[in-house]
């Protein structure tokens, strides 16, 4: 069975919103796009190749798709694999797009992703999608959390758990702290909530 692997560059008050650049997503008056830029150190450069440099699916909500489609196959020496990875896109509108392979999932998101998990093919990573990721978190889809933890507070913006999660643990099996004071952690599913009695 294929992995769901959630990559988030996330604030400690929990905002994903628009960290790569000021104009990224601006929705909702969001004005602190590009937060992660004076955080980048060689250590977090490595982890990202490390993760960046796996076999993979990509998993992709549809304004993340429109902003990465322009924009990765012109830049394809920094990230080999992301032209070559099936792109699987929620969407209720698109059908098509130059960026190839591209597969366009509509109707019931969460049951087709189930169905995608359940075949052959290397695991599924998702990036942004904001909104996608919710739908995802609230059918327990998602088997890994690989986040990048900023030591920052950003306020009102779009959060990793904006509707709340189903209760589930999670087990770190990775963690490093860069120089520049992200920390880098792994969290996978560990089954049901532990007793605390």
């Amino acid at each position: 069975m294929r992995k769901l692997i959630v990559h988030e560059h996330i604030s400690l008050d929990g905002v994903i919103q628009a960290p790569g650049g000021p104009e990224e997503d601006t929705s909702g008056g969001f004005a602190h796009g590009g937060w992660i830029a004076p955080f980048s150190d060689a250590v977090l450069g490595t982890a990202l190749r490390k993760q960046m440099n796996m076999p993979f699916d990509l998993l992709l909500g549809r304004k993340t798709f429109d902003i990465w489609a322009p924009y990765w196959p012109q830049h394809g020496d920094i990230w080999p694999g992301v032209n070559i990875a099936t792109k699987y896109v929620a969407s209720n509108t698109m059908i098509s797009s130059d960026w190839q392979p591209s597969v366009f999932l509509s109707g019931d998101i969460p049951e087709k992703v189930a169905q995608i998990k359940q075949q052959p093919g290397p695991n599924l990573h998702v990036w942004g999608s904001g909104h996608l990721l919710q739908t995802l978190i609230q059918h327990d889809l998602v088997d890994v959390f690989w986040l990048m933890i900023y030591p920052i507070t950003l306020g009102p913006g779009k959060r990793l758990f904006a509707e709340g999660a189903i209760p589930l643990a999670f087990k770190v099996t990775e963690s490093n702290v860069t120089p520049n004071g992200v920390m880098i952690v792994n969290y996978e599913r560990a089954g049901a909530i532990p007793s605390g009695s």
